[in-house]
């Protein structure tokens, strides 16, 4: 119980950050013009901050087959996701053209970032923080591909330029400083300069999302669906979850790469498909529902999901 109530004290500080970036759109502190600002400091630039200070502070990854399986194991977690999702989606009466690649889209992919980095860096430190941005990069992989191929019925060819991103740049610059040595070799006044914006990125993430999210709040009639938040609650907090631990127990991968399954097998969906499926011609209202119903009730089962999957790896802090 003790170790629940530690993960839960992590979890409620990204809440109620969630909830200041909310209460800033609410006032108007953070109008769409401003958050678009800020969205595009933390993936240009703050983000990017982050995943270099993480691989400038980790073990070399010199011979070591973390870098190897973690981006296979993102790649092949979310298009399990989206595969399930609308198979189970279709049986259920989700139908094409009614909201099904959407909702699959939306419940196949889980928050890889902003709630995982802060609870991850808090309970085990740099190292594994390095082998999840490694492991998101399947994920990107996942979504530019076969998620946006899936979701519009397009070319995996159009999505795949969209992997090459400041964030994958950082990931590919810090992992070769890290296996290289070069990385200690740096000015003590750059790496200060990196280590101080990365620790802005999460916090002014996370308002961001807030904030936009509160636009959706304010149209409440339209949160739930009972057949789309119903069914996304119970494939991506309860049946894939189930996954990703099995993965986590029964394959040979590193304790580092398996921490990362599990706290990525507790996580409710990600924000991003609610972007995606506007742009993409989806229906964004299927990836809001998605969204608020599994994060919603991801408060209560990510300290359980999270608290059993690491004592059934043996990986407790």
């Amino acid at each position: 119980m003790s170790e629940y109530l530690t993960i839960l004290k992590l979890i409620l500080p990204v809440f109620a950050t969630l909830a200041v970036g909310s209460f800033m759109r609410w006032r108007d502190w953070m109008n769409p013009v401003v958050e678009k600002g800020v969205v595009l400091m933390v993936v240009k630039v703050l983000y990017p901050c982050l995943i270099l200070r993480a691989m400038l502070q980790a073990d070399s990854f010199r011979g070591s087959s973390g870098a190897v399986w973690a981006p296979i194991v993102g790649f092949g977690t979310v298009v399990l996701g989206f595969v399930v999702s609308r198979w189970l989606g279709k049986l259920v009466g989700i139908k094409k053209g009614n909201g099904l690649r959407t909702f699959a889209f939306a419940t196949g992919i889980y928050n890889y970032g902003y709630l995982p980095i802060p609870l991850m860096q808090d309970l085990f430190g740099a190292n594994e923080l390095a082998v999840l941005f490694i492991h998101n990069v399947g994920i990107e992989t996942a979504i530019w591909t076969v998620g946006v191929s899936f979701l519009a019925g397009g070319s995996w060819q159009d999505g795949i330029k969209k992997i090459f991103n400041p964030m994958v740049f950082a990931l590919l610059l810090g992992l070769a400083l890290n296996i290289s040595g070069w990385g200690s070799e740096l000015p003590s006044p750059v790496t200060s300069s990196i280590s101080m914006l990365a620790g802005c990125a999460i916090p002014l993430g996370l308002m961001a999302i807030g904030s936009n999210l509160f636009d959706h709040i304010k149209e409440g009639e339209k949160l739930w669906g009972a057949r789309e938040s119903l069914l996304s609650v119970f494939l991506r907090l309860g049946l894939l979850p189930i996954a990703g631990l099995l993965i986590a127990v029964f394959f040979p991968l590193d304790i580092e790469l398996k921490r990362v399954l599990v706290f990525q097998a507790a996580m409710p969906a990600g924000i991003m498909p609610i972007v995606l499926a506007k742009h993409y011609g989806g229906q964004p209202i299927v990836a809001v529902r998605v969204v608020f119903a599994t994060t919603a009730i991801g408060f209560v089962t990510m300290p359980l999901w999270i608290h059993f999957g690491l004592q059934l790896i043996g990986g407790e802090t």
